[in-house]
């Protein structure tokens, strides 16, 4: 039951837009602009994307909400790159505070070094998320927020004990999240 819990309320989708409403409002420090920042990414790297893979599991296209089955990812991977760069885009265009281009540029990337990895093998975007977002808040805010990464383990974890996953595939994740996701993000600032 852990598992699960663990499994769903740290998705990867929940924890973007958690993500984009903190770095949203280290960026601005207001709230009407954190909102409204932090909506147009929330929306173009999670929302959205993850009404396509849930109507996609309910029309049968894949096997659930977390696209267990690896050949299945094509599509949500291709949607959330198209919806994603759709959304970075935007903050550019719509001249987004710097810290909120560098982390969409810092998911994209990652999303696509992830769904590259897809293609052969399946990576965890559970775990690339989760330790992700630590990296990415502890560039942030403060390095404190590294000790966040056992909420991260406790992710992976649950992804191993629902047998979504093996060991090396959240090893896999959780690295590319710090070093892809957190690093891009890093060199970008």
């Amino acid at each position: 039951m852990w598992a699960k819990v663990l499994s769903e309320v740290f998705a990867p989708w929940v924890l973007v837009i958690v993500l984009s409403g903190a770095v949203a409002w280290q960026a601005t420090h207001a709230v009407l602009p954190a909102t409204v920042w932090g909506l147009v990414i929330a929306l173009t790297s999670s929302v959205i994307p993850m009404g396509v893979i849930v109507w996609g599991a309910q029309r049968g296209r894949w096997d659930g909400h977390h696209v267990r089955d690896r050949e299945g990812r094509l599509v949500p991977f291709l949607a959330l790159i198209v919806l994603s760069g759709l959304g970075l885009a935007l903050l550019v265009v719509l001249d987004a505070p710097w810290l909120l281009v560098a982390l969409d540029i810092a998911m994209l990337v990652c999303l696509l070094v992830t769904g590259a990895i897809t293609i052969w093998w399946k990576v965890s975007m559970h775990a690339a998320v989760a330790a992700g977002a630590v990296a990415i808040l502890a560039v942030t805010y403060t390095p404190w927020l590294w000790t966040l990464l056992p909420v991260g383990g406790a992710v992976c974890w649950s992804r191993v004990r629902l047998q979504d996953h093996t060991t090396a595939q959240v090893t896999v994740g959780s690295v590319l999240g710090v070093l892809v996701g957190g690093g891009v993000f890093a060199l970008v600032l």
